[in-house]
């Protein structure tokens, strides 16, 4: 069964996401973790159906966390759909915290950057 994609209007925050049941039907979740056992406070993230968008994204963003000595992120082949993004902590805290965190404070300034454009769209379409 292949995965299909669903795409909400703008006021939805248009994007296409895949349908979560289709993650269960494949046995697979949206996100998976694997500590790393040659690194100590690593771990690698992999996330289904995102590209370097989402990759790079978090990847500032996590570096942008004073616990994070690394984060970096690759996409294993071209045809996966699929972001492996690896962190390294400094021991205070680990990698899901920091990883959470980071996500946490990416939505705050996502969702301040798009307050901002509709506001300015709204001034543009008024004059």
């Amino acid at each position: 069964m292949c995965i299909r994609d669903r795409e909400y209007t703008l006021n939805q925050k248009k994007m296409n996401a895949p349908i979560e049941e289709d993650f269960d039907l494949l046995g697979k979740s949206k996100l998976e973790y694997a500590q790393d056992t040659k690194i100590p406070n690593a771990g690698t993230f992999t996330i289904y159906k995102e590209d370097h968008t989402l990759g790079n994204l978090v990847r500032v963003q996590l570096l942008q966390d004073r616990n994070t000595k690394f984060a970096g992120y690759r996409m294993p082949h071209p045809l996966e759909n699929k972001v492996e993004i690896k962190v390294q902590t400094d021991g205070t805290r680990n990698p899901h915290a920091v990883l959470l965190d980071s996500l946490n404070n990416l939505t705050k300034t996502l969702d301040s950057f798009e307050t901002a454009f509709k506001q300015k769209l709204n001034r543009f379409k008024d004059n």
